[in-house]
């Protein structure tokens, strides 16, 4: 098949098609172009509710911290309930349907730096992260309530994310979300069906086709998945079969971080910026249920489609019939593949 000519590709996690239509590359942009901020961030914000000691719109107050951090959302989206709340609302006709849902939402602060991201963190920085990711995961699942946690991070404004200070954030639900659910389903039906991992099997076909990997070391891949939407979406995978992060081995964890700085420092690179992306880690739900077909995987899913101020926007089509790309999951993987892993901001300038 002519990859370069329009064509439809399967996503079996989601059992959706994706239409890739390589030859709008070609047209001429005259749509919106982003600004870029360029202002220099002081190492400590007095003013910024998540740096060490200060005080938040709540009134509590930050812990003078050295390392990563970690805190209940004041204005979490959900909140635990008591037990008298704990009820379904009546179902209307079988058409309106809704229930309490309840659940708890944290924050977690990457660094005490206000001025350094993830992939401008060192090694043993970004390392703490993934420990305390564990953590969280391991603590907020041991709750009754909860049944299924997201760890996720919104990286720039033009993702969303009010504070520059590096963070991410976790959900914990007591009901699986639409999107993992679906995963989910479609994982353990393909587990029934072969009584092998859907994701497992598609690493390895992956690996021998090569070309849309980016990154590897002994333990993590990081590719560009056949049916990605976003751009430049990216999909991290470990190589031994494993549902959560609590399973990895401290080894694991050090290539884990090893991978998180490559591909977040090769985005950073790509176009000279500090790289927006929506990240989420898909893990095991917490119900207690086995999850036989479930895969740990972890996806970066970046706005940015020509340069650091032109994106990509989900309407039209997308949004009104299906998920649409321009640019081929091979031709991506390629641009992120010449990147360097040394951050361009650590490399200097030549005198004017």
């Amino acid at each position: 098949m002519n990859l370069m000519k329009s064509h439809r590709r399967w996503n079996p996690l989601k059992e959706e098609w994706v239409l890739v239509s390589p030859l709008r590359c070609q047209r001429p942009w005259r749509g919106a172009v982003e600004k870029v901020s360029e202002e220099k961030l002081p190492q400590y914000d007095p003013k910024c509710y998540l740096c060490p000691g200060n005080r938040r719109a709540s009134g509590e107050v930050n812990s003078q911290y050295k390392d990563v951090y970690a805190f209940t959302n004041d204005f979490a989206a959900l909140r635990p309930l008591e037990s008298s709340q704990v009820e379904s609302l009546k179902e209307l006709a079988g058409i309106i349907r809704s229930k309490v849902e309840q659940g708890t939402c944290r924050v977690v602060c990457f660094s005490p730096r206000h001025d350094l991201t993830l992939p401008e963190l060192d090694l043993s920085a970004v390392r703490r992260v993934v420990d305390l990711w564990v953590e969280e995961y391991e603590d907020l699942g041991a709750k009754s309530y909860i049944n299924h946690v997201l760890i996720f991070e919104n990286k720039g404004q033009m993702m969303g994310c009010s504070n520059p200070h590096s963070h991410g954030q976790i959900w914990a639900t007591e009901s699986i979300p639409n999107i993992p659910a679906k995963s989910l389903v479609s994982q353990e039906a393909y587990f029934a069906k072969y009584k092998r991992k859907l994701l497992s099997d598609y690493l390895e076909w992956e690996l021998k086709e090569e070309e849309r990997i980016i990154a590897k070391n002994e333990h993590w891949i990081v590719l560009v998945p056949f049916w990605a939407v976003w751009p430049f979406e990216t999909m991290v995978l470990p190589r031994r079969l494993v549902g959560a992060i609590t399973e990895l081995t401290e080894e694991e964890k050090d290539a884990w971080a090893a991978i998180l700085k490559n591909i977040t420092t090769r985005y950073d690179n790509l176009f000279n910026t500090s790289f927006p992306y929506s990240m989420g880690i898909y893990q095991r739900p917490t119900d207690g249920e086995e999850w036989a077909g479930h895969h740990l995987h972890q996806i970066f899913l970046p706005p940015l489609l020509r340069s650091a101020t032109v994106r990509k926007f989900m309407v039209g089509f997308e949004l009104c019939a299906e998920p649409q790309r321009d640019i081929t999951a091979e031709r991506a993987a390629a641009q992120l593949r010449e990147c360097s892993i040394k951050h361009y901001k650590s490399i200097p300038s030549e005198p004017k």
